[in-house]
Order: C-alpha cells, then structure tokens, then sequence
C-alpha cells in the first residue's frame, strides 16, 4: 500500500469503521503468512493456506487503498 501519513492513518482508524476493519484483516493475515513462512516446511494444505491468506490480504489492502482514495477525494472537495 503506497504510504499513508501518520495522522491520515490515525484518522481512518478512529472515524471509518471499514478502514480499521480491513486495516485489522490485512494485519492477522499478514501475521499469519509470516507464520507460514517461518516453517522450513509446508504441507501442500499449508501451501495453499498460504496462498488463500496472501489473497485475503491483497483484498483487505486494496480496501484500504479504496478508502484512502475517497477520502482523500472528499478532503480535496471541501477544499475547493
């Protein structure tokens, strides 16, 4: 996810319910695959848990990026 400036971030967590949702989703999955990623091996059944969870990241991510951009819109629109 391109970077978010602190404050912007803070902000989305603590007024937009679906931010912090996704934000929250993308983090476990990301622990999760981290999890993954420590074992020297994998069952293939790990192998695709792996895969499904890096998948439900990129969606949770590309929540945010959604989010992000309208807010970001809606900011520029009270500007004008």
């Amino acid at each position: 996810m391109e970077l978010i400036e602190d404050e912007t971030l803070q902000q989305l967590l603590e007024e937009d319910e679906e931010f912090r949702k996704a934000y929250e989703m993308h983090r476990a999955y990301g622990k999760k695959v981290d999890k993954l990623n420590k074992r020297p091996y994998l069952a293939e059944s790990d192998r695709e848990e792996k895969q499904r969870l890096k998948k439900l990241k990129l969606i949770a991510k590309d929540k945010m990026e959604e989010i992000l951009l309208r807010h970001r819109e809606g900011r520029n629109d009270s500007v004008q």
